[in-house]
């Protein structure tokens, strides 16, 4: 596996509770919790991007 850039993103607050997101070349990404960051989880854009989109459309119906 290639060395991965593990960008924080710029809403997550300081500390602890967040998600990390590092994308490869070939298009896999991987995912891991500030809390468990030895855990990583992997896949690909397009069901990311579909999680993504229902946990926004759940949120807002809120």
């Amino acid at each position: 596996m290639p060395e991965l850039t593990w960008p924080k993103s710029m809403y997550s607050a300081q500390g602890a509770n967040c998600v990390y997101v590092a994308a490869t070349p070939s298009g896999t990404v991987h995912l891991h919790e500030s809390d468990d960051p030895a855990v990583i989880l992997t896949t690909t854009r397009s069901p990311l991007l579909s999680l993504i989109r229902t946990l926004k459309e759940n949120s807002q119906r809120r």
